[in-house]
């Protein structure tokens, strides 16, 4: 069974960044598009990706974040990064990666993100 494990989350104040990270296990982590998806504190997940990156490597976000959030992929390293900066209140939330369209795989724990003053 493929696992997603998603690092890097933690406390920071507005304007600063993060990096976080996820791995996948397997064999077809190369074959897919992947992306971001994010559940602010007490909402529900949010169904579209905020960052999407194709096995091609082109790269699509939200609007919300576009220009400050960059997603990027280590097909040798099965792994999937998003690098987040000029952070912002709003940007508060767990953050999970997955397939796009539609997450194939059990979602993983997640990593939270919170951004305080």
């Amino acid at each position: 069974q493929v696992q997603v494990v998603e690092s890097g989350g933690g406390l920071v104040q507005p304007g600063e960044s993060l990096r976080l990270s996820c791995t996948v296990s397997g064999n077809g982590f190369r074959l897919y598009d992947w992306g971001w998806y994010r559940q602010p504190l007490g909402k529900r997940r949010e169904s579209e990706a905020i960052a999407q990156i194709t096995s091609r490597d082109r790269t699509d976000y939200a609007d919300s974040v576009k220009g400050r959030f960059t997603i990027s992929r280590d097909n040798d390293k099965n792994t999937l990064s998003l690098e987040m900066n000029s952070l912002k209140l709003e940007d508060t939330a767990d953050y999970y990666c997955n397939t796009v369209p539609g997450a194939l795989y059990s979602w993983g724990q997640g990593a939270r993100v919170t951004v305080s003053r």
